[in-house]
């Protein structure tokens, strides 16, 4: 791909994720659940971030699940399992500047399966 192109894309999705960002926040009661998608993996994060801390994770490299539609299910129910542990059965979603279709959504309809709302 061409560095311009790859420029464009980037500098689109910061924008995205800044207007995204720019209307959520996380609290200790109702945390920002972040995702993360790269080329091979699906990595998520349940944020508070009065305290600047994060109060959960699920990182799909060490579970062995690629971010396909299939694997993010399975990362969406281990994600739900450790907001379980935690006592959190709410969050607020944050896309992170990707948009909301294929593994995204399919680990938003996952986690709301397995009784998280948002």
């Amino acid at each position: 791909m061409l560095k311009s192109i790859q420029k464009r894309k980037n500098k689109l999705r910061a924008q995205r994720k800044a207007r995204v960002r720019g209307k959520i926040f996380g609290t200790a009661e109702l945390p920002r659940l972040s995702v993360y998608k790269s080329n091979k993996y699906f990595y998520a994060q349940a944020i508070d971030d009065n305290a600047g801390m994060t109060l959960a994770s699920v990182d799909g490299r060490k579970l062995g699940l690629k971010a396909n539609r299939e694997d993010v299910k399975k990362i969406a129910a281990e994600m739900a399992k450790n907001l379980a542990s935690k006592n959190i059965d709410s969050v607020v979603f944050d896309r992170n500047g990707y948009l909301y279709h294929g593994v995204v959504a399919s680990f938003a309809d996952a986690l709301r399966e397995a009784g998280i709302k948002f």
